[in-house]
């Protein structure tokens, strides 16, 4: 009984003393949360750092802090997991990310962001799987099988479409941001999915028959992802719209939005299919349509909200990476052949630079043969800028990496920790040098103009939200009723042949301002029905001409 009692006891204070390290650990990631922040802010007008990379040098001196603590055992405090990134950290940035993207600039660029994305991302994989086999079975890293090779071109095509958010700015290069960022969400959706296909498939004995299964199998969970994503926006609209939530509670109305969102996500991760996809569309469905369904309070809310959460996320990632970098576990394995970890490194980086060149150039030359326009046309130093912002590698590859080498964070084996440090190198790389130098680069190669300047003070003055799904190069059109939005231009099989898009935009938008908005709500055409928030602002107007008209005001 007296033994009992004391191996109770013993482990009762095991579990305080493993809370209170957790507590501890909590307070002083929290605390460096708020120095990132803070530090971040000091060096906004800076040209050549940003709070990627100061989260990433902020975390390295912790690293090395704690490593001198615990006596070289540990350099972090926290342990790495997949499922942190990928359930936790990776929504609410993917899904702002939709949410916030100025629609226009991105639907004018679909067919080159999904050509650059989807078929740029197919020929890195290629080109980094074969490079890795050719050179790494000359180098005698380990025993890695067909599945390892093709998993290092899946981990090492993932740009950091975080990273890219911090060195591209949205008002400054329209076209470029659209391009970089856009094409950066689909290539980690692409990926993850290519990742996840080749954990699934035998790969050892590849032949027509499994390489048709393996492609068919990347398209339909590529569809039914975007799909996914576009049905839980289109719901939360419709039971906003039906309900008017904010009549009685702007923090329902908020609550609701971001759980439809996480739900898309999680039901992704369920079934599945490329999460990453299913919440980006889900924020461009719910910005267009559920966004404007809700109070203006509400309005306000959503957009701080998720960019908030969005941006401690991005910190927390950079943070824990600078921290792992120096994880004393997997540098013991390899310390025996430093050689060896530094020459995968460089091959690594090499390969990267030509997998990446090897589609932007040939892939912007297909792009241009379809532009009309020389302003829409991709020239040679936005080719430029393309290739090199989009060569930074991130959180992705790390979780990618993680997964298919080690067990839990943790490795033993001499090949799996050399893949796991040279990721991890690649990353810091990647990441501080060629992070770097974009915003220079951009600047040199993408000198701002008067012109460029006052389309840019338009582009801050106005509110994504405000535009519509698809438009062509016209005026922003009234909000005032249907009849000023549905705008009839001849359209032609001539149109068609000299500019798709335009054609596709205008029956999109005859087709949006018909059926979807009258269904599912959104900016100018929905009824107006007593108590929801259309019919809220008709009454401010209404108030606002009556109160001019008794001033004698025009």
């Amino acid at each position: 009984m007296v033994i009992g009692l004391t191996t109770m006891l013993e482990k009762s204070e095991a579990l305080f003393a493993s809370d209170h390290a957790s507590v501890v650990s909590m307070n002083l990631f929290v605390a460096l949360l708020c120095a990132c922040i803070v530090l971040g802010h000091l060096l906004e007008e800076t040209r050549w750092m940003n709070e990627s990379i100061t989260a990433l040098i902020i975390g390295s001196c912790t690293g090395i802090v704690i490593l001198l603590i615990s006596g070289g055992k540990s350099s972090r405090i926290l342990v790495f997991s997949e499922d942190l990134f990928f359930i936790y950290l990776l929504p609410p940035i993917i899904f702002n990310a939709g949410f916030q993207v100025k629609k226009k600039q991105f639907f004018r660029n679909f067919m080159t962001i999904m050509l650059f994305g989807a078929v740029g991302t197919l020929i890195s994989f290629v080109i980094i799987s074969l490079g890795a086999k050719h050179f790494f079975k000359k180098m005698n890293i380990g025993d890695l099988t067909i599945s390892d090779y093709l998993a290092i071109g899946a981990i090492f095509s993932a740009t950091d479409s975080v990273c890219t958010l911090q060195v591209l700015n949205q008002d400054e290069t329209p076209l470029l941001y659209s391009l970089v960022f856009g094409e950066g969400v689909v290539n980690d959706a692409t990926s993850v999915v290519l990742f996840n296909a080749i954990q699934r498939f035998d790969l050892t004995h590849i032949n027509s028959a499994i390489a048709l299964e393996f492609a068919g199998n990347f398209f339909y969970l590529f569809i039914l992802s975007t799909a996914l994503g576009v049905a839980a926006g289109l719901l939360s609209a419709f039971v906003i719209k039906k309900l008017y939530i904010g009549r009685h509670s702007t923090d329902r109305e908020v609550a609701l939005m971001m759980l439809l969102a996480y739900l898309s996500y999680m039901l992704a991760e369920l079934f599945h299919l490329s999460s990453i996809l299913t919440v980006f569309f889900c924020g461009i469905v719910m910005s267009h349509y559920t966004w404007h369904n809700v109070t203006d309070k509400s309005k306000v809310t959503t957009k701080h909200t998720f960019a908030a959460l969005s941006f401690l996320a991005e910190i927390f990632i950079f943070l824990y990476v600078g921290m792992d970098a120096l994880d004393i576990e997997k540098w013991d394995v390899v310390r025996s052949s430093p050689g060896q970890s530094i020459g995968v490194s460089s091959i690594l980086l090499g390969l990267i630079l030509v997998g990446r060149a090897a589609f932007v150039f040939p892939l912007s030359f297909l792009s241009n043969l379809t532009k009309s326009s020389l302003d829409e046309k991709i020239d040679w130093k936005k080719q430029v800028t393309i290739w090199w912002a989009g060569l930074m590698r991130g959180a992705v590859s790390m979780a990618l990496a993680y997964n298919q080498f080690t067990t839990s964070g943790h490795t033993k084996v001499l090949g799996n920790a050399i893949m796991i440090t040279s990721t991890i190198t690649v990353v810091l790389f990647s990441t501080v040098v060629f992070g770097l130098l974009t915003k220079p680069l951009v600047k040199h190669l993408q000198p701002s103009s008067k012109r460029s300047s006052t389309t840019a003070l338009q582009i801050t003055t106005g509110s994504s939200f405000h535009d519509p799904l698809l438009t062509n190069n016209e005026p922003l059109l009234s909000t005032q009723g249907p009849s000023e939005y549905n705008i009839e231009q001849p359209v032609s099989f001539r149109m068609f042949w000299n500019s798709p898009s335009r054609a596709i935009h205008h029956y999109w938008r005859k087709f949006d301002n018909a059926v979807m908005r009258r269904i599912f709500g959104g900016r100018g055409v929905s009824p107006v029905v007593p108590g929801s928030p259309i019919d809220t602002s008709v009454r401010q107007w209404s108030e606002e001409v009556e109160n001019k008209e008794q001033n004698g005001e025009p």
